[in-house]
């Protein structure tokens, strides 16, 4: 029996593929090479995954197929390829022969037609083929034979794979195919028969012929139509019938001709030089000969080098590159220890002191920093070498006394001068702080590397190392379980803990490596990382640990106000609907409002029922009282669980106050996000919202000061744009919407009416967010010609914010990011989409630089007000961040102080073109201050 294996790759889906995944990168001659760069990815990638002695990459051949012959509408609706990518066809193809992959097109026939000829030839000579694609029509070849695997979403599909997927054997693909249609290749199915309707016709008639023979029988609307596709559906499923007799022979003689080949070295070395891939060249030299897939290794100590390249290496986000083939970290180099006695301890004491840079790890109770307790610690010093301190385990196992490693490891971790790097450290810092010890010295952390490259991807461990290193780690579910069963992990096995913790601290070391070059080769983005991501990480450990006193008899008290509320707006809306039911419950709001009082559908879910999220009930609330109603309730009803009943049940008991926790690596613009308790986003447009602010006070004998950025990003827009007139009005210190509302008025200014500078106000603040006439009109409740006309208005008096608006969607399209003023990249993955995805996108590259810079702006300004309160040994506390503002625990006696310094010292942050604004408020509640 036959041992041989035939991969067959489908060119063509891939390098579509290729070129949607990747940014527009470019070669220093400015030549598009995105596609170029994950096809290689990609082909690598299936190489080292399947292992086939016999591999092709089958692509469409320019022309017309026979397909066109017999239906001339046959893929008449495709868009045309885009111009970046017809200039990398040729290209790829080159590198994919470099790559030891034979290439195949036949002229008048479809890469899927060589692709079935293949797999049948090679299931006649007894092969197996695995066909790598996301073609859906391949299905029909799957066969005991010849399987998919879809390498993007890693599916796998055999027989039983094809029909737990759509519902029908293999041999019945094309059946169902063309009774659904397939819009991709514009061939019609049976009008309104989706996949439900011909899975119950195929398991009722058996095949298409069968139906077609009892297609009178078919009732109803959907039989009528298939009675009407009569005419059409032999042809439809002869579009659809993959061809499995393809004349080769021109091409190869026999499958013996597609033998997998080592790679050409010496090709692909001009071809990387040529399209800037240095990482690649630099692999090439290392691995000399080898016809390994880019697995070239430095030392036994290394990892196999990712398949992917230096940030010198294209102008682009790694996070977008195909990531790498996947192993276990069991699969590599490692040498992992558990320290249990002090011999072994002291042994990597001295490693560490030694280090130019450690990897720390801590283990602990909870994923609450400010309440865990330490369980153990995991360092590493190099590549495929760590250790596991257990100092906290319940097993009964024996290991080192927690006091005494902490007071052994204690000078070192509070050198400033032994560099650290970790994975989230300000977790670890907090951990240690529950000690009493402060790190110093902290000079990396990957998370902040990560998402200081990629910030629109995940930042864990987990997904980084999979994505950059191809390494699958131990994950906490696979040690602790999950769920109801989910034990701690001072419940682990030291022999499992140590496989697992020392794992993250070697991995994390393994990233750092990966990723500061990469780093360290952008300037702009070097900036960002060194002095705004890691400055701030230092300043909201501090913030979060302050923490801020909570007034729970305020809380309380306001508990029991909106209490009555709740209570009064549930009988009003029960008395409008003329019936009780339960207003949190979806699915009864939408009987009631369009099953019984028949109000009108505004839009459905996903599963057709109609809607009743806030947009709807928002809409509907413009004519009638119900829903009005209905959002007041669940308004207040979300403010009394989040807030009124949550926040006092969050009081640390050990400090008495509320520590909330800023996430530093989740918003692509560089915004924090609070959390644990969510403290921006309290609704302070309503009364009770504004209320919830009055609980947070300052400690006794303290006021609470805060420092608010005036009108921030509209002063980014005046610089980025650099309009004249805008320019003009804030450095007069205008009111800047009442000078807005002049020039689209034309009115002098002391004429302006408070209406019309709400207006004003409305299209400053909607235009920057990229509002449309038609969402203007909304908001403003106008009819949608005036608010185009305001919107001309606005341009004709501010061109250079137009200019600037237009310039940015072309940077956008071109590139795949925007960049803040200090050179955080704001990536933009559906730039390149089509309809309202791509809108969306060309709206947030709009606002996304000014969102950006102010968060920024902010980062720099908390940095350098704790460095001020720090230099100056102020009693004065920073306690809160919310947006662009500063909140403050400040001493009586460095009140004045305080309040003179703050402004100048947070409007001369960075240098714009307008000055920056700061006020300042003071009170005894957040409220009040604010």
């Amino acid at each position: 029996m036959s041992t041989h294996q035939l991969l067959l790759v489908d060119g063509s889906s891939y390098l579509y593929r290729a070129f949607h995944a990747m940014p527009d990168l470019r070669n220093p001659a400015g030549e598009p090479t995105g596609a170029i760069y994950g096809m290689v990815n990609m082909m690598r990638r299936a190489r080292a995954e399947i292992g086939a002695d016999h591999i092709a990459c089958v692509f469409d051949a320019k022309g017309k197929t026979f397909r066109e012959d017999l239906y001339p509408e046959y893929k008449a609706h495709r868009s045309p390829m885009p111009e970046d990518l017809v200039a990398q066809i040729e290209p790829i193809h080159e590198v994919v022969k470099a790559l030891g992959w034979p290439v195949l097109m036949i002229s008048g026939v479809e890469a899927d037609d060589v692709i079935g000829t293949l797999a049948r030839q090679a299931a006649e000579m007894g092969w197996s083929t695995v066909i790598s694609t996301g073609d859906k029509d391949l299905a029909q070849l799957v066969n005991d034979k010849v399987s998919l695997v879809n390498t993007m979403s890693n599916e796998k599909l055999d027989t039983q794979g094809v029909e737990a997927k759509f519902g029908v054997a293999p041999d019945r693909i094309v059946d169902y195919l063309t009774i659904v249609g397939d819009t991709v290749d514009n061939v019609p199915g049976v009008h309104k028969a989706g996949p439900k309707t011909a899975n119950k016709w195929l398991a009722e008639y058996g095949d298409l012929d069968n139906l077609i023979a009892h297609a009178a029988e078919i009732k109803g609307v959907v039989g009528d139509n298939l009675r009407a596709s009569l005419d059409w559906l032999p042809k439809a499923r002869k579009l659809l019938t993959v061809k499995l007799d393809c004349d080769l022979s021109p091409h190869i003689a026999s499958l013996h001709d597609l033998h997998a080949k080592p790679e050409d070295h010496d090709r692909l070395k001009e071809l990387f030089e040529k399209y800037s891939f240095r990482t690649w060249l630099k692999e090439i030299g290392e691995s000399g000969n080898s016809s390994k897939p880019n697995f070239a290794t430095q030392g036994s100590d290394e990892v196999p080098k990712p398949l992917s390249q230096d940030k010198g290496d294209i102008q682009a986000s790694p996070a977008t590159q195909n990531k790498p083939s996947s192993s276990h970290l069991s699969d590599l180099p490692r040498n992992y220890v558990c320290i249990t006695d002090k011999t072994t301890f002291q042994t990597w004491v001295h490693k560490i002191q030694d280090a130019a840079l450690t990897c720390i790890d801590t283990e602990t109770t909870s994923l609450d920093a400010m309440q865990a307790e330490l369980v153990g610690i995991s360092l590493s010093v190099k590549v495929g070498e760590a250790c596991y301190i257990p100092v906290a385990h319940r097993t009964g196992e024996d290991q080192l006394d927690r006091t005494w490693v902490l007071a052994q490891l204690k000078p070192w971790l509070e050198n400033s001068q032994a560099k650290k790097v970790g994975q989230n450290l300000k977790y670890d810092i907090h951990v240690f702080e529950n000690y009493q010890i402060t790190i110093q010295g902290v000079a990396h952390d990957t998370l902040l590397e990560s998402y200081v490259l990629e910030s629109h991807l995940s930042h864990g461990m987990d997904s980084l190392a999979e994505r950059h290193l191809g390494i699958k780690t131990i994950r906490y579910e696979d040690v602790c379980g999950k769920g109801a069963h989910q034990i701690g992990f001072d419940q682990v096995d030291l022999k499992t803990a140590t496989d697992y913790a020392a794992e993250d601290a070697d991995i994390t070391l393994r990233l750092h490596e990966y990723l500061w070059p990469q780093l360290e080769q952008e300037p702009g983005l070097r900036y960002v990382y060194e002095h705004i991501e890691m400055p701030a990480m230092r300043v909201l450990g501090i913030m979060e640990r302050n923490g801020i006193t909570i007034d729970s008899a305020k809380l309380a008290q306001q508990g029991q106000e909106v209490g009555k509320k709740l209570l009064a707006l549930e009988k009003e809306i029960h008395e409008l609907a003329k019936q009780s039911f339960n207003i949190q419950s979806p699915k009864q709001i939408a009987e009631i409002l369009f099953g019984q009082l028949q109000l009108p559908v505004v839009k459905k879910t996903p599963s057709g029922a109609p809607s009743t999220d806030e947009e709807v009930l928002q809409k509907l609330a413009e004519d009638y009282p119900l829903p009005a109603r209905i959002l007041d309730y669940r308004s207040l009803a979300k403010l009394m669980s989040t807030y009124i009943e949550k926040l006092p049940r969050m009081i640390n008991p050990k400090t008495g106050r509320v520590h909330t926790n800023y996430a530093q690596a989740v918003a692509v613009t560089g915004r924090l996000a609070s959390n644990e308790p969510n403290l921006q986003n309290i609704p302070v447009r309503t009364e009770e919202g504004r209320r919830i602010r009055e609980a947070f006070i300052p400690a006794k004998g303290y006021r609470l000061v805060s420092a608010d950025y005036s009108q921030i990003e509209l002063r980014i827009m005046a610089h980025i744009a650099e309009d004249d007139n805008l320019l003009a009005a804030f450095r007069a210190g205008k009111d800047i919407h009442q000078a807005t509302a002049a020039e689209i008025f034309a009115i002098p200014l002391e004429q302006v009416s408070s209406e019309q500078r709400r207006y004003a106000k409305v299209i400053n603040f909607g235009l920057i967010y990229g509002m449309s006439a038609y969402g203007l009109a909304g908001n403003l409740k106008i009819e949608r010609a005036a608010a185009q006309k305001y919107i001309a208005t606005y341009f004709e008096r501010y061109p250079g914010v137009a200019a600037y608006m237009e310039r940015t969607r072309e940077v956008a399209r071109s590139r795949g990011y925007v960049e803040t003023v200090f050179g955080r990249r704001l990536w933009l993955p559906e730039i390149k989409a089509s309809g309202p995805r791509r809108q969306g996108a060309e709206r947030a590259a709009i606002n996304a630089p000014m969102q950006g810079t102010a968060a920024d702006l902010i980062k720099l300004a908390m940095v350098a007000v704790q460095d001020w309160l720090e230099r100056e040994k102020l009693k004065t506390r920073m306690l809160l961040q919310v947006h662009d503002e500063l909140v403050f625990e400040a001493a009586p006696d460095e009140l004045e102080h305080l309040k003179s310094s703050l402004p100048g010292l947070m409007g001369s942050i960075a240098q714009l073109k307008v000055p920056l604004i700061v006020s300042i408020g003071v009170g005894d509640n957040w409220e009040e201050a604010h």
